[in-house]
């Protein structure tokens, strides 16, 4: 049985619906490179009717072995990638998967690469997933969201982080949980457990990326509505976990990238949310292009220059994360 440690490591951006395969058994075991640690000190919470095991798998079968996504997920992780030069400035990193899996490169990635390049501590995030028979439902990776932005600024100190200065990004349903920590850090998702829990849980500044937004017809992504509220898709709860229905004017200021050709999550998305945003007077930033589809990273499809590599430092000095 491969050793669950053994297969982690800091991930990129994915697509909300990629291919599963069948056996966890093809993925070789690698010795991570970089540092791990579990969110939560103990099991997490709200599990006494969980049953899942947790899986590692290969995104496409035959594919890549750093390919990899992660299933009915029991221990989240907190991982990270230290930069040469840091610059006192951490980015919470939330990968997508449809909340049906987490979709976490073992190998790590071009993104939390990139991150490090700015000198920006990166960390990644696995996270529990809704259907899985959690007692908070969807919130619970909301809740792991919160945790882990709060274990970030408690180890400011020993890692010469600003605790001011901690990020978030996320990525197509990783979007959406990004969105839901920026726009409810207000919310107390579960009982404190330790002094950790009394740090904030409100990003500085937010990336979304083709971000899931809404759950409402006609533009809402049916399999995250479907894996999040878990059958019970009752007017209440879609609207509940519609980011742009509730968007405070105390959000953090959010950078989001989408694509027009995007045929996973449709780019009206990312327009029904900045418009919240704009209306709720967010400093924010919009970016639609033209082609580059669902699940672009640095590059888009067959290299393609996305371009938000550029864009995207001047909004995060503009506002504070790093000079």
């Amino acid at each position: 049985m491969i050793d669950r440690r053994s297969l982690l490591a800091l991930a990129g951006a994915t697509a909300a619906s990629p291919a599963l395969a069948q056996t966890t058994q093809a993925t070789p075991a690698v010795k991570p490179s970089l540092e791990i640690q579990p969110i939560w000190p103990g099991k997490a919470p709200g599990g006494e009717k969980v049953t899942v095991k947790e899986q590692v798998i290969l995104r496409t079968p035959g594919g890549d072995p750093n390919d990899t996504a992660f299933l009915n997920i029991t221990d989240p992780v907190l991982m990270m990638r230290r930069p040469e030069k840091p610059n006192g400035a951490a980015i919470l990193m939330i990968p997508g998967g449809g909340y049906k899996r987490v979709a976490v490169s073992k190998a790590g990635g071009a993104i939390d690469r990139w991150i490090a390049d700015q000198g920006v501590t990166a960390f990644v995030m696995t996270y529990r997933l809704p259907a899985d028979g959690w007692a908070a439902g969807p919130d619970v990776a909301l809740q792991d969201a919160q945790r882990a932005i709060r274990i970030i600024r408690s180890r400011a100190g020993e890692l010469g982080l600003d605790p001011a200065r901690v990020g978030v990004m996320g990525f197509s349903a990783g979007g959406h949980l990004a969105g839901r920590l920026s726009t409810q850090f207000k919310r107390e998702t579960y009982a404190p457990i330790d002094a950790i829990d009394q740090l904030s849980t409100r990003p500085s500044v937010a990336g979304l990326f083709y971000p899931v937004v809404t759950m409402q017809a006609p533009f809402a992504h049916g399999a995250s509505m479907k894996e999040l509220l878990a059958g019970d898709a009752s007017d209440a709860r879609r609207k509940a976990a519609s980011l742009e229905l509730d968007v405070p004017a105390d959000t953090p200021p959010t950078f989001i990238a989408t694509a027009a050709d995007d045929k996973v999550v449709p780019a009206d998305n990312s327009l029904l949310l900045y418009s919240a945003l704009r209306a709720a007077g967010v400093p924010s930033e919009l970016h639609m292009f033209e082609k580059g589809g669902h699940g672009f990273g640095v590059t888009g499809p067959q290299g393609m220059d996305m371009g938000w590599p550029q864009l995207l430092p001047p909004f995060l000095r503009r506002h504070g994360l790093y000079t």
